[in-house]
C-alpha cells in the first residue's frame, strides 16, 4: 500500500505521493508536468517503490552541506520558498490553491507560472535546497520595438489621460513610426504584438495606481487581506513589527524622572504568539537591533537575568521569522535593517491605509498595557485625561526603575503568550480535530508542525553582524582604512600594497574591530592606532577634533618661532662668518689640531679632583 511522501515508478513514470484521503492519493509527476493531482490509491498497487537517493541522481540533485553554500544562493532559496510557503498548507485544495498563487504573485511581483515551477520542483525532491538557484541568468535587452512599446506605455496610457489601449498605441506609432509628412514607414509593431507586450509587462497594482491615484487605489482597488489572517500567514513565519511609547513614567536608580521608555515587538502573524521584544529609552536602529537579538535568544535564560523561571515551551521561539512586516518608520526602511535579507529574511513595509494588516501587533500593545496599567495605577501610570489642561502631572508619581518595569512586562508577555484567549481565531477542521487551545504559544506549536512554516535559524553572532552599519573602507599600505582609523590583517598583506575598495561592518560602540564583508563572510580587522581602542566612534571623533584645534591654535605661535630663527641664524652669520678664502689645504692636520682644543675634560669639569 502506498505511503505519504514516498516515491514509485512504473516503467517511465515516477510519481510521488502527497498526500492520501480515504481512496484518493495526491500525486506529483516527478518530470514536472502538471501540478498534483488527485488519483485513486488503488491505481498503484502496480508501481515500486524508489529509494530516494536514485530519484535524486535522475533529477541531478545533490544535497549540499548550508555552510558550504554562497549567502547570496541562500538568500535566493529563502526568498523562493517565503513565495511558495502560503501554498504550501492548500496543495490539496486545487481551487484554494490557485487563489492563494495567484495572490502571492501579485504580492512578490512573479509570474504565477514561476510559483508553478519553484512549488514542482520543491514537491518532487521533498527539501529546500531544490529551490536553490543553478546559475544567475541576466534579463535579456529589450529590442527597439519593445523599448518603443514600452515608451508608448507609460507616456499614453499609464497616465491620468486613461486613454485605451489602442489610443496607446496609435499615438506611439505616431511618434516613434512616421516619418516627416506624418506617413507611416512601412515596418512597425502590430497592434497584436503591442497588446502581447502590454499583458506580458503589466502589473495590476501600477495599472490602478497610474490611472486613478494611489489614493484611489488604497481605497477601491487594494487586496483586502485583513480579514482572513490564513491567505497571508498560513503558518508561523510573518512576523510583524511595531513599537509603541508606553503609558507610564519611570525613575533612575536615584529616584530622578527620565521619561517614558519605548516598548517595541514583534508578533507572529498566525498564531499572535509574541516572538521577542525590546524596551529601552532609545528608538531607531538600535531598538530594532536589540529586537532581533532577543527574538533568537534562549528564552528562559533571557528571562532568569531578571529573576523569573519559565519553561520552554512558554515561549518556545529562538528563530527569525522568514517574513517581517512594518510600517514605514525611518528605523525599518533605512539601509541598516534592511541588510538583514541577506539572511534569507524577506521584508515587506507597510503602504498607507493598511491598519488592517496590523490588526495582530497592535491587539497585543492594548492587551500588555491593559495588564500592568491596571496594576499600577498612581505608580506613574498615565490616565485617558493626561493631556488636557489641569490634569494631574503624572510623573510625580513616577517610582519604578526600568529594570522593575522590564520584569513587569516580561511577565505581562509569558501570560499573554500562554494564557490570554486569542478569540474568534480561524480554527481550521485539522486544528480543532487536533484539540489546539486558543493560546498562542498553542496554536504556535500546531504552526511548526506545519509544512509551510517559514523560520530561519541564526546564531547571535551572524545576526549581530548582520545589523551592523556598513561605510567604504579603502586598502593601502598602512593598513585598511576606515572611518579614518587603520586597521590590519594579516592574511591581507597583498590586498595593502595593490589597493582597492570595500565594504567594511563597523561597531559604532567601539572602534577597536571592523569586519570586511567578503563574498557574504565577515572578515575581522584588529585597529592599528591602539590609543583609539575601546573607544567609541563618538569619542575617537572628538579627540581627534581637539588635535586638529590644538594643532590649528599653535600653528601661529610655531610660525612665528621660526621666522625668529631664520633671523637669529642670519645675525649670526652677518657678525661672527669669516669673509676671506679658506685655505683648503692640510685639512687633516687642522681638524686634528681643533678636535684637541675643543676636547672637554668632564671628570674635572664635574669637580672629580677637588
Amino acid at each position: 500500500m502506498p505511503n505519504k511522501n514516498e516515491v514509485y515508478a512504473l516503467g517511465d513514470e515516477i510519481v510521488r505521493i502527497l498526500q492520501i484521503k480515504d481512496d484518493q492519493c495526491l500525486v506529483i509527476d516527478c518530470s514536472e508536468r502538471y501540478m498534483p493531482i488527485w488519483k485513486p490509491l488503488e491505481g498503484f498497487v502496480s508501481y515500486s517503490l524508489m529509494v530516494e537517493t536514485d530519484l535524486y541522481t535522475l533529477k541531478g540533485f545533490e544535497l549540499v552541506e548550508e555552510e558550504k553554500i554562497a549567502p547570496e544562493r541562500l538568500r535566493i532559496m529563502r526568498e523562493r520558498y517565503t513565495i511558495i510557503a502560503p501554498v504550501l498548507s492548500f496543495i490539496g485544495d486545487e481551487t484554494m490553491r490557485s487563489h492563494v498563487i495567484r495572490v502571492s504573485a501579485e504580492e512578490n511581483g512573479v509570474s504565477k507560472q514561476t510559483i508553478r515551477q519553484y512549488l514542482k520542483r520543491y514537491l518532487v525532491l521533498q527539501h529546500i535546497q531544490a529551490l536553490l538557484p543553478t546559475e544567475r541568468c541576466k534579463d535579456n535587452e529589450l529590442s527597439l520595438d519593445q523599448k518603443n512599446m514600452r515608451w508608448g506605455l507609460n507616456k499614453y496610457f499609464y497616465t491620468y489621460e486613461k486613454h485605451s489601449l489602442h489610443t496607446a498605441y496609435v499615438k506611439m506609432l505616431q511618434a516613434k513610426y512616421c516619418d516627416e509628412a506624418g506617413k507611416l514607414v512601412e515596418r512597425y509593431p502590430t497592434y497584436y504584438q503591442f497588446r502581447y507586450f502590454y499583458r506580458k509587462t503589466r502589473r495590476m497594482e501600477n495599472y490602478y495606481i497610474s490611472r486613478n491615484g494611489l489614493t484611489n487605489y488604497q481605497r477601491n482597488n487594494r487586496p483586502c487581506l485583513g480579514d482572513n489572517v490564513r491567505v497571508y500567514a498560513s503558518a508561523p513565519g510573518l512576523g510583524m513589527v511595531d513599537a509603541t511609547v508606553c503609558d507610564i513614567y519611570l525613575v533612575n536608580e536615584s529616584g530622578q524622572v527620565v521619561g517614558r521608555p519605548l516598548l517595541v515587538a514583534c508578533i507572529d502573524a498566525f498564531s499572535s504568539l509574541c516572538m521577542g521584544y525590546s524596551l529601552l529609552w532609545e528608538g531607531g536602529v538600535y531598538s530594532v537591533r536589540d529586537l532581533m537579538l532577543n527574538i533568537i535568544a534562549d528564552k528562559p535564560m533571557h528571562c532568569l537575568k531578571y529573576g523569573i523561571h519559565i519553561e520552554q515551551s512558554a515561549w518556545p521561539v529562538n528563530s527569525l521569522p522568514g517574513r517581517i512586516m512594518s510600517d514605514q518608520g525611518s528605523e525599518y526602511i533605512g539601509a541598516t535593517f534592511e541588510q538583514i535579507v541577506e539572511l534569507g529574511v524577506t521584508l515587506e513595509n507597510l503602504p498607507s491605509y493598511r491598519p488592517d494588516l496590523k490588526g495582530p501587533i497592535e491587539k497585543f500593545f492594548d492587551t500588555i498595557q491593559g495588564l500592568y496599567k491596571k496594576s499600577l495605577k498612581g505608580k506613574g501610570v498615565l490616565e485617558p485625561d493626561f493631556q488636557e489642561r489641569g490634569a494631574h502631572d503624572y510623573r510625580r508619581d513616577a517610582c519604578l526603575t526600568m529594570e522593575s518595569f522590564e520584569k513587569i512586562i516580561i511577565r505581562c508577555i509569558v501570560y499573554y503568550n500562554s494564557a490570554n484567549v486569542i478569540e474568534e481565531y480561524p480554527f481550521t477542521e485539522d486544528m480543532l480535530k487536533k484539540g489546539v487551545k486558543p493560546y498562542p504559544c498553542d496554536i504556535w506549536r500546531y504552526g511548526c508542525s506545519l509544512d509551510s512554516a517559514n523560520l530561519i535559524e541564526v546564531s547571535r553572532e551572524r545576526l549581530t553582524l548582520c545589523l551592523l552599519p556598513r561605510a567604504s573602507g579603502s586598502f593601502t599600505r598602512y593598513g585598511l582604512s576606515v572611518n579614518r582609523l587603520r586597521y590590519k590583517n594579516a592574511a591581507f598583506k597583498d590586498k595593502y600594497l595593490t589597493g582597492g575598495s570595500c565594504v567594511v561592518a563597523y561597531d559604532p560602540d567601539s572602534a577597536s574591530y571592523v569586519w570586511l564583508i567578503d563574498s557574504g563572510e565577515y572578515v575581522r580587522f584588529e585597529l592599528i592606532e591602539s590609543r583609539y581602542k575601546n573607544k567609541t566612534l563618538k569619542q575617537v571623533e572628538e579627540l581627534i577634533g581637539t588635535s586638529k584645534s590644538l594643532t590649528k591654535a599653535e600653528k601661529r605661535k610655531s610660525l612665528q618661532a621660526e621666522i625668529d630663527l631664520a633671523g637669529f641664524i642670519q645675525n649670526i652669520v652677518e657678525t661672527s662668518a669669516i669673509m676671506s678664502d679658506s685655505d683648503t689645504k692640510g685639512i687633516r692636520e687642522t681638524k686634528r689640531v681643533e678636535r684637541s682644543r675643543k676636547r672637554k675634560h668632564h671628570a674635572e669639569e664635574s669637580g672629580l679632583y677637588d
